[in-house]
């Protein structure tokens, strides 16, 4: 009679329990993280699903950390497998403090993105060039036009998208598309093939997101009208990014942000998020809560 190795064993003895069930259906899934690398769309780029952001009202809450502080949390996040990291040229001053946060560790290691303002007359080339001078860095992962507002978007800012367009040909950039602040200008997302990533805000309540009146902020936002948008975007093979999960700090009782994640993670549209924060416990938060809702 043969030998059963201990291998043989645990091989044979996997391959029924996976088979087990009607149609064989597997019995352990692979459990999510939040550190996970995950693919945005045609872009091709891949980012951990959560990201570190520096925004928090235009930055001026990472700001007040000072540059000591504020490394410490990034090099915290970096340590727990956060390697996504965004910023803006608008969030004044973050982008050097960002630099100098990641100065020493390997480039290829983690993914930045950045946004600015886009103008009829911006000078694409030089402006891709000051940004990886702020961010001291030879390439940009992620570059986008920043929160657009008008349904004409896409008219108005194409001598920007080809400028943009030539950056990812050259590499000094490796994708490009946009942020969206606005009902009338996520109108215009779906069924645009230029944008490789889109940058959405999104959440279960409609704080702070989009909605027909760009001057009431408090007003809010349609939740089932942005969710079918971001489905749409994804669809077409966009890469897609939330952002706002937290209210802009609105979300003050666990329980809503607890519900934000759950919405955001399950809706089945949203590649990864991009959360800012002032604490190591907020970084450790919302790495169990996507956790959490990854694998409910």
């Amino acid at each position: 009679m043969s030998q059963v190795t201990r291998r043989d064993f645990l091989r044979t003895g996997l391959a029924g329990t996976l088979l087990a069930g009607a149609g064989g259906v597997t019995a352990f899934a692979q459990k999510r993280s939040a550190t996970d690398w995950v693919t945005l769309g045609k872009s091709g780029v891949q980012v951990t699903r959560l990201a570190f952001g520096t925004g928090t009202f235009s930055g001026r809450v990472q700001r007040e950390l000072g540059q000591d502080e504020f490394t410490r949390l990034v090099r915290y996040a970096y340590d727990h497998g956060i390697r996504f990291f965004e910023t803006a040229d608008d969030y004044r001053g973050m982008q050097p403090m960002l630099a100098t946060a990641l100065k020493g560790i390997p480039r290829d290691s983690y993914r930045l993105m950045t946004k600015f303002g886009a103008s009829p007359n911006t000078d694409v080339a030089a402006k891709v060039d000051s940004l990886r001078k702020d961010l001291n860095s030879e390439y940009i992962d992620i570059l986008l036009m920043h929160a657009l507002r008008s349904p004409q978007w896409p008219v108005q800012t194409k001598a920007v998208q080809d400028g943009l367009s030539e950056a990812k040909s050259k590499k000094s950039i490796l994708a490009h598309g946009a942020s969206v602040h606005g009902l009338q200008g996520l109108s215009a997302f779906p069924g645009n093939q230029w944008l490789d990533v889109a940058l959405m805000r999104i959440n279960h309540a409609g704080v702070r997101m989009d909605t027909p009146d760009l001057t009431d902020t408090d007003a809010i936002g349609d939740v089932n009208q942005v969710a079918s948008q971001a489905k749409k975007i994804h669809a077409q093979g966009t890469g897609v990014l939330g952002m706002k999960l937290v209210g802009e700090g609105q979300f003050t009782k666990p329980e809503q942000r607890e519900a934000s994640m759950n919405f955001v993670m399950k809706l089945g549209a949203v590649d990864a998020v991009t959360i800012g924060y002032k604490s190591t416990a907020e970084i450790d938060e919302a790495m169990d809560r996507m956790n959490r809702a990854l694998n409910a």
